[in-house]
């Protein structure tokens, strides 16, 4: 546990469960369940090797004007794998990561969800001066604690959509250093869209054509919700299909614990999804993911990746978080990281996310400059599955 003294900018607490709840009434940010207690809790109380943080910025009279999550992680060098395997080797040349021992990171940012879930600003607020009094605040937070001042080797402020960017380059007066990863594939849900044949008749013959092999490759596959009372049950099998996924992923920032999905079916309900994947009784997949407020974000999936060309669980998969969005009357599907070009093929388009980076050591953070400009996110086809192009290109 980290302790540090408040400043007259900023209060610090260690847990949640430390933060008043008049904190959560006066910035009223629980509507965007990233930013609700229990929301936060969960992942808390599940990721013990993960140090939580949480600042409250606060006004001349005291009052909250704005909340960030905290993260203080392992990075691993080693977890840089496939397409990002040049810039392990470009990273240890330059020194920018330390030989043997894992990147000691200070995350202010969801780690497990792509989108801006890591800063609450609350409404009429000076949204750069917020910025640079959070650089300020944790800059504090790490001087403020002699052991973690030694430890600490970078700081990472994590995914800004291209609107937030002249907010967020504010953290540039601090010495960070954006950069692009993966963009969040979204798919903006039509108001036309009565139902899942609506979808696909809005698509191109080559793509619905697609969509129907989908159907009858998976056809098979029995499909069931995954509730408190049968979730014990399958969370090893979900757990050893999420571990290959994450495995296969260019890199993490933390595998999340899927006991998880617990807190968050116990707090949500309803607006939790979770749904089993199964051939002849034996678990081949799962998809996890929230309705948050008129968006449906996938989170985690699993996959049997030696069925799934087979079956195309993958593709049903994505059918049916647009099928959930449409019969819940939602706007956009967040689909997240990674896969971007399958994802495109059902109608997602990529939203740019960047993140901003700082090395604690002056002349390490001006050779991260060089090696920053060099990570790009992997270059894939896009593909344009809709009939009328104004599906595609939607302002979102």
């Amino acid at each position: 546990m980290i302790c540090c003294t408040n400043t007259n900018t900023a209060l610090f607490f260690s847990s949640i469960d430390e933060i008043p709840s008049q904190i959560w009434e006066t910035l009223g940010c629980t509507k965007n369940i990233y930013f609700h207690p229990d929301f936060l809790k969960s992942l808390e109380k599940n990721h013990p090797e993960i140090s939580f943080s949480y600042i409250v910025l606060v006004d001349n009279e005291n009052q909250p004007t704005a909340f960030a999550s905290l993260k203080l992680i392992d990075f691993h060098i080693n977890s840089i794998k496939n397409d990002f395997e040049f810039l392990k080797d470009i990273g240890r040349k330059l020194h920018v990561f330390p030989d043997k021992k894992p990147l000691k990171l200070l995350i202010c940012g969801n780690t497990f969800v792509s989108g801006e879930h890591g800063v609450f600003i609350k409404e009429n607020q000076d949204k750069k001066a917020i910025v640079k009094e959070l650089a300020e605040s944790m800059n504090h937070f790490v001087n403020s604690d002699k052991k973690l001042k030694k430890q600490i080797d970078a700081f990472l402020v994590k995914d800004f959509a291209k609107e937030s960017l002249f907010i967020t380059d504010a953290l540039k007066d601090f010495s960070y250093h954006p950069f692009s990863v993966e963009p969040n594939m979204k798919l903006q849900i039509h108001e036309n869209w009565q139902n899942f044949d609506d979808y696909l008749a809005s698509m191109k013959t080559k793509f619905r054509v697609k969509a129907k092999k989908a159907f009858k490759q998976s056809s098979s596959i029995i499909i069931k919700e995954i509730t408190l009372e049968n979730l014990d049950e399958i969370l090893p099998k979900m757990t050893a299909l999420y571990t290959k996924v994450a495995l296969n992923a260019g890199f993490n920032l933390g595998v999340f614990n899927l006991e998880t999905y617990r807190n968050l079916k116990e707090n949500f309900g309803d607006n939790y999804i979770l749904k089993s994947y199964c051939l002849d009784d034996k678990v081949v997949g799962f998809i996890s993911g929230i309705i948050n407020k008129n968006s449906l974000d996938a989170h985690f999936v699993g996959i049997d990746y030696q069925l799934n060309r087979e079956h195309a669980i993958y593709q049903r998969m994505l059918y049916d978080y647009i099928e959930i969005a449409i019969s819940k009357k939602l706007k956009i599907i967040n689909f997240g990281r990674t896969a971007s070009e399958i994802k495109s093929s059902v109608g997602a388009v990529p939203q740019d996310l960047t993140m901003y980076l700082r090395h604690k050591k002056t002349i390490k953070n001006k050779i991260l400059k060089l090696f920053l400009q060099r990570v790009q996110p992997t270059p894939f086809q896009q593909k344009f599955p809709f009939k009328n192009l104004e599906i595609s290109h939607e302002k979102h």
